[in-house]
C-alpha cells in the first residue's frame, strides 16, 4: 500500500446521532421538497418528450453533455462517469433526505421551519400553485422542464420574497446534494481526504468524568473556563502554567486526528455551530463557526494575522490604549510564537498562485498570509474539516495540551446554564457555572444510546466566559446581566465568491487554503473600511452552493469543471452592525443583520477587482454569487494583450457594477464573528472593561472576539489569542494577589 493510498484511507468513521423522531413534513411536504430538489439537480436524460422525474433534453444536446464532463474527469474514473452522474438526481443521492429531515428538526429555527411548511403545502394545491406558478396543476405533478421554468421565474421575479426563496432553495439543495451524491466526486476527482503529507498523533487527553445520580454534582476550582477555543485555550494554559486549579469545559466532544479531516456532512454535524446552517434572520448572510474541542481553532484556515495598526489606533481612540501598547505587542508576538506562525514554509497551491500573481500583473498590493502550522509546510486543502495531520497549531494541539501539562482539567458535553453569583459587600461576585453534563455513549463515541446525564455546578474563584460571539452574549443573559451592549455591535466580515474556471487542471483541493491576500480594496472610505481578497476553501459541498443556479443541466455542467475552477472572496471590514438574541422559543442563537449599502459598495469593489484578477491569469469563465449576473465567457478570438481593456470583459464588468450586489439576490458568507460582548472604557459602550471583566460584576471575565471593540478587518484568531492572553495574566496576578493577602492574614 502506499503512502497516499494510506493518507487517502486513514480517517476513521465519525457516526452521527439517531435521526431526530417522528416527522418534520407531511407525505405531500416532503413529495414537493423533493420534487423541488430533483428540479434544482435533476437526472438527465436524452428524450423528446417530457417526463416527471428526468430532465428531459434532445439527444444531441445529451451527448454533447456527456462529452463536455468526460473531457474534464480524471483518467482513472469509471468509464460510465459521465452517464452515472447525469443520471443523478438529489432525492437519489444515499442521505439526501435524512439530512434533510436532520436540518429541519435540529438546525433551523421554528419561525423558518414554519415557514417552508406553508410554501410547500401551497405548492400542492390549486389555488397556491396558481399564485406562486402561474398554473394550476401541483408542483410535482408538473414536468420537470416546467417545474425548473417556474423556479427560473422566482429568480428573476419583481417580488424579494420568491427571489429569496429561489436562492435559498437552490443552495440548500446543491449543498445537501454534493455531501451526499455518489456520482459527484469520481467525476472531479476529489478524494476523500489530502493526497499529500501524512496523517498525525495528537495529544491524548484526559477527560472528567461525573458518576450517575439525581442530584446536582458540586466541583471546585480556582477558575473556570466555559469554551475550549482560541480564547480558552490561551487563558487556560496562562492559568494552569500561573500555579491555579483550571477546568475547561465544552459543549462539545473531542475528536482525535484519527478522525479527521471527517467528511463534509460529518464535520458540518459534530465541528460546526448548529449543523453549519446558521443564517441571519432575513437569510441575507450564511455563518460558519465552529463547535468543536478547541473552537474555531479547530476548524479554521491557518491564517495567522496581526491586528492592523490603523485598527489598534481605532480602538485606542476609544479610550482602550492597551491596543497601541508595547504590552500589546508582546501579546501578540508571544502567542505567534507559541503556534510557530511563519511565512517561512508556505507553499502555494494554484488558487493562492492565482491571487497574487494577478494581483502583480494588475499592479495590486497583495501579500503572504502567516501560518500557525508549527515549522512545517502542510500542505492541506481540507482543514476545515479538522486537521488529520495534527500540524495546525490551534487550541486542540498547542494551547490546552500546554494546560493539562501544567495541570488542568477538562470537561466535553458540559451545557452552560448560567453563571451563578452572590452579593459580597454590594458587589455581584461571580462564583461558578451551572450547567449538565452529557456523557460518551457506551462505546465512547458521541451518537450511541445509554448516555449519562448530570446537573453539575462548578464552583470558581473567577469565571473566564469564552463561548465565541454567538453564545458568550447569550450565557450572560440567561445569567440575568441586562448591560444594553451585549449581543449588540455584532460584526463579522461578511464575503462575496467570484469563481472562475481556467484551461488546466487546478485540482484546488490540494494545498493550503489561505496562503495569500489581496488588500488594494482594504480602505475605500480613508478610516479602515473596505474588503480583502481572501483564497476560500474548496471543498466542493462549500463552493458550489454559491455559484448561480439558472437551470439543472447547466449547473451539473457547471459543477463538473470544479476541478479547473478557483475561487476567492471579498471579506468586508463591516462598519454597520446587527445583533445576537435569544430565539423566544427554544433560546437558540438568532442573529439580526444584513449587509448595509456602505458595506455592499465596498465588497463591490472589491469584487470587480477580484474577477479582473481572474481574468487577467487566463480564466475561460467569470461568475459571481448572486443570481440574475450572466457568467463571463472569455472570446477565444479576443486579442489577449488588451488584456482586462478587452471590450466584452469591460461590458460585463459594467453590467455588474450598474446591478451592484442586491438583496436578497447576492449569497453572502461569513466566518468571523465579533465584538458582541465588546470592550469598552465605560459600562455606557461596552460589555466588559479594559482588563477584560464584565461591568458591573466581580470575577466574571470575557475572553474571545466578542470583545473586540469594532472588527478586526483579518482573520480574528490572533487578536482573539493576544487579548486573551492579556486578559488571563491579568486574571492570573489577581489571584496570586488574593493568595498573599490570605497568607499574610493567616
Amino acid at each position: 500500500m502506499t503512502s497516499t493510498e494510506l493518507n487517502i484511507i486513514a480517517p476513521l468513521d465519525a457516526p452521527l446521532p439517531p435521526l431526530p423522531e417522528g416527522e418534520v413534513l407531511t407525505s405531500s411536504q416532503w413529495t414537493t421538497l423533493l420534487a423541488i430538489a430533483d428540479t434544482i439537480v435533476p437526472a438527465v436524460e436524452a428524450s423528446s418528450a417530457s417526463s416527471l422525474d428526468m430532465l428531459s433534453v434532445q439527444p444531441s444536446e445529451y451527448t454533447a453533455a456527456v462529452q463536455r464532463i468526460q473531457a474534464t474527469i480524471p483518467r482513472n474514473a469509471p468509464p460510465d462517469a459521465a452517464q452515472r452522474y447525469l443520471a443523478e438526481k438529489a432525492s437519489s443521492a444515499p442521505g439526501f433526505r435524512d439530512l434533510f429531515h436532520r436540518m429541519l428538526a435540529h438546525y433551523m429555527r421554528e419561525d423558518a421551519v414554519k415557514g417552508i411548511r406553508v410554501i410547500l403545502s401551497a405548492l400542492d394545491t390549486r389555488a397556491g400553485c396558481f399564485l406562486f406558478t402561474g398554473y394550476s396543476t401541483s408542483f410535482h405533478l408538473q414536468p420537470i422542464n416546467i417545474r425548473q421554468q417556474i423556479l427560473q421565474s422566482w429568480s428573476q421575479s419583481y417580488l424579494p420574497a420568491l427571489r429569496l426563496t429561489a436562492k435559498s432553495l437552490a443552495s440548500v439543495c446543491i449543498a445537501n446534494w454534493v455531501k451526499q451524491s455518489a456520482t459527484i466526486n469520481p467525476v472531479l476527482g476529489f478524494p476523500r481526504a489530502p493526497v499529500h503529507g501524512k496523517p498525525g498523533k495528537g495529544f491524548d487527553y484526559d477527560f472528567l468524568e461525573i458518576p450517575p445520580g439525581e442530584d446536582q454534582q458540586v466541583i471546585d476550582t480556582d477558575v473556570v473556563i466555559i469554551g475550549s477555543g482560541c480564547g480558552g485555550g490561551v487563558c487556560a494554559k496562562n492559568l494552569a502554567e500561573a500555579g491555579h486549579r483550571v477546568i475547561v469545559t465544552d459543549r462539545a466532544y473531542h475528536f482525535p486526528a484519527k478522525h479527521l479531516p471527517m467528511s463534509s456532512t460529518d464535520a458540518g454535524i459534530h465541528l460546526f455551530h448548529n449543523g453549519g446552517v446558521d443564517q441571519s434572520d432575513d437569510s441575507s448572510v450564511a455563518f460558519l463557526a465552529g463547535q468543536a474541542w478547541g473552537g474555531g481553532g479547530t476548524i479554521n484556515w491557518s491564517a495567522s494575522l496581526q491586528t492592523q495598526a490603523f485598527v489598534r489606533q481605532e480602538w485606542a481612540n476609544e479610550g482602550l490604549p492597551f491596543f497601541t501598547s508595547s504590552e500589546y505587542q508582546t501579546c501578540l508576538d508571544r502567542v505567534c510564537q507559541r503556534m510557530g506562525v511563519s511565512t517561512k514554509y508556505i507553499e502555494h497551491n494554484e488558487n493562492n498562485r492565482v491571487m497574487i500573481e494577478g494581483a502583480r500583473k494588475l499592479g495590486f498590493s497583495a501579500k503572504e498570509v502567516p501560518q500557525n502550522t508549527g515549522g512545517n509546510k502542510h500542505y492541506c486543502g481540507y482543514c476545515t474539516l479538522g486537521c488529520g495531520a495534527a500540524e495546525k497549531q490551534g487550541p486542540v494541539v498547542s494551547w490546552l495540551p500546554d494546560a493539562s501539562n501544567a495541570g488542568a482539567q477538562f470537561m466535553e458535553g458540559f451545557e452552560a446554564d448560567k453563571i451563578t453569583f452572590e452579593i459580597s459587600n454590594g458587589n455581584k461576585v461571580a462564583t461558578g457555572v451551572e450547567g449538565s453534563w452529557t456523557s460518551r455513549d457506551l462505546m465512547g463515541g458521541v451518537s450511541g444510546p445509554n448516555k449519562t446525564k448530570r446537573k453539575v455546578l462548578i464552583r470558581a474563584k473567577r469565571v473566564i466566559v469564552s463561548c465565541g460571539s454567538l453564545h458568550s452574549p447569550l450565557l450572560l443573559l440567561r445569567s440575568g446581566l441586562t448591560n444594553p451592549q451585549i449581543g449588540r455591535n455584532f460584526h463579522c466580515h461578511p464575503a462575496s465568491v467570484v469563481a472562475a474556471v481556467f484551461p488546466q487542471e487546478i485540482r484546488p483541493w490540494e494545498g493550503g487554503i489561505l496562503t495569500t491576500l489581496c488588500d488594494e480594496f482594504s480602505n475605500q472610505d480613508s478610516r479602515g473600511h473596505g474588503a480583502k481578497v481572501n483564497a476560500v476553501t474548496m471543498i466542493p459541498s462549500w463552493v458550489l452552493p454559491f455559484l448561480p443556479w439558472t437551470g439543472g443541466l447547466d449547473f451539473k455542467l457547471l459543477a463538473s469543471k470544479f476541478s479547473r475552477m478557483c475561487a476567492h472572496c471579498a471579506v468586508v471590514r463591516d462598519r454597520d452592525t446587527g445583533q445576537v438574541y435569544p430565539d423566544s422559543v427554544d433560546g437558540r442563537c438568532r442573529i439580526k443583520y444584513t449587509p448595509s449599502a456602505f458595506d455592499r459598495k465596498h465588497a463591490l469593489e472589491c469584487l470587480l477587482g477580484m474577477c479582473k484578477i481572474m481574468h487577467v491569469m487566463g480564466a475561460e469563465e467569470i461568475m459571481v454569487s448572486q443570481n440574475g449576473v450572466p457568467i463571463f465567457t472569455r472570446n477565444p478570438d479576443a486579442d489577449e494583450e488588451l488584456g482586462v481593456n478587452e471590450p466584452s470583459f469591460q461590458a460585463w464588468l459594467a453590467n455588474l457594477r450598474k446591478r451592484g450586489l442586491p438583496q436578497p439576490e447576492t449569497r453572502w458568507g461569513s466566518a468571523h464573528q465579533m465584538g458582541t460582548c465588546r470592550m469598552g472604557a465605560s459600562e455606557k459602550n461596552g460589555v466588559v472593561d479594559p482588563k477584560g471583566k464584565v461591568w458591573g460584576t466581580e470575577g466574571l471575565y470575557v475572553a474571545d472576539a466578542s470583545v473586540f471593540p469594532s472588527a478586526s478587518g483579518v482573520n480574528p484568531m490572533v487578536t482573539n489569542m493576544a487579548i486573551s492572553d492579556m486578559i488571563s495574566m491579568g486574571v492570573a496576578r489577581g489571584l496570586k494577589a488574593e493568595k498573599r493577602g490570605e497568607g499574610a492574614r493567616l
